[in-house]
């Protein structure tokens, strides 16, 4: 009887911590431990090219792009999950449903309910050979790819405002404390110390926080193929909306578009050291000042005189050479 209850206790409190876990976000939204295989997925979905081994060749758009003729990326971003299905995996329904990122793909938050066998089949191409990548993941990639589009992927829409792109709620105390422990150590307290390609420029943290939300959610809490040595989110426990804290402190950084607070003409205080040129500040420089002025009045006086002196005695000599 003994043995019963001990261990009917011991599931109780398996059952409560695992509860726990999901409650604040240590698991993914389907309750399954956020694992190293979901992070791999995840940056799969980032950025595939970059990370499988060997380095694949991949010539021209991916064939399926041709579908599209809104977006104007051409070459190997064609071949990235995200450049169809978007930072927030909602494609044509989400942030990418206008603007140049527009393609009209589907997203594939609704596919985390899928079994994962129907979903690696549908990476593999078995209802569509172009959207065959089994030719250059591993099956352990696929399988990984799998896992984060089942348990990694996040609502986070109703968190951000569509046309200011700031974060609805959340906690800017918190963002700052998570910021400051984790992310100034490589980014600096200002966000300025590393900067990103985006778009055809290079921009700092705050700027990419305040443009792609998305974005930087998905990198913060995954990591990035292009930054393996970067801190992630999941590993360090935490939850969705500390992510979103995190992001809403971000958004206070500066993004380099600030203007410079010059003053004006009559705001401005005058400099300590004497500036040359203008009006004469005592007697002496004034009398200076005149003096000057004289000689050089006096200076382009001769020079003209002499000028016309000499046209003078040049008429003379032609008229008395005439004679």
């Amino acid at each position: 009887m003994k043995r019963i209850i001990s261990g009917s206790l011991l599931i109780l409190i398996l059952v409560l911590t695992l509860g726990l876990l999901v409650n604040n976000g240590y698991a993914s939204p389907i309750g399954k431990l956020v694992d190293e295989k979901v992070i791999r997925g995840a940056q799969l979905y980032d950025d595939w090219t970059k990370i499988v081994v060997p380095a694949p060749t991949l010539a021209g758009n991916q064939p399926i792009w041709s579908r599209q003729t809104t977006s104007t990326l051409g070459g190997v971003d064609t071949w990235r999950c995200v450049s169809c299905h978007g930072w927030d995996y909602k494609g044509n329904e989400g942030a990418f449903r206008s603007g140049p990122n527009y393609t009209g793909f589907p997203g594939i938050y609704a596919a985390r309910e899928m079994d994962p066998s129907e979903l690696e089949g549908i990476l593999a191409g078995v209802n569509n050979e172009n959207h065959d990548f089994s030719l250059y993941l591993a099956d352990s990639d696929m399988q990984a790819l799998t896992a984060f589009i089942q348990n990694g992927l996040i609502e986070d829409n109703e968190f951000i405002d569509p046309v200011s792109l700031k974060v609805l709620g959340g906690d800017l105390a918190n963002g700052q404390t998570l910021y400051s422990g984790t992310c100034a150590q490589c980014h600096g307290d200002d966000g300025r110390q590393i900067q990103f390609r985006y778009e055809g420029q290079d921009i700092n943290l705050g700027k990419l926080a305040g443009q792609d939300p998305w974005r930087f959610l998905h990198r913060t809490r995954f990591g990035t193929a292009r930054a393996p040595e970067m801190v992630v989110g999941a590993s360090l426990g935490w939850t969705a909306q500390e992510g979103r804290d995190v992001l809403l402190y971000a958004q206070t950084l500066p993004t380099g578009l600030e203007a410079e607070n010059t003053p004006s003409i009559g705001e401005q205080t005058p400099g300590s050291g004497e500036q040359p040129g203008g009006p004469a500040s005592n007697v002496f420089t004034g009398i200076l000042t005149a003096l000057g002025a004289i000689a050089t009045g006096l200076g382009f006086a001769i020079i003209l005189g002499a000028l016309l002196i000499g046209i003078i005695l040049l008429v003379v000599w032609f008229l008395r050479g005439r004679k």
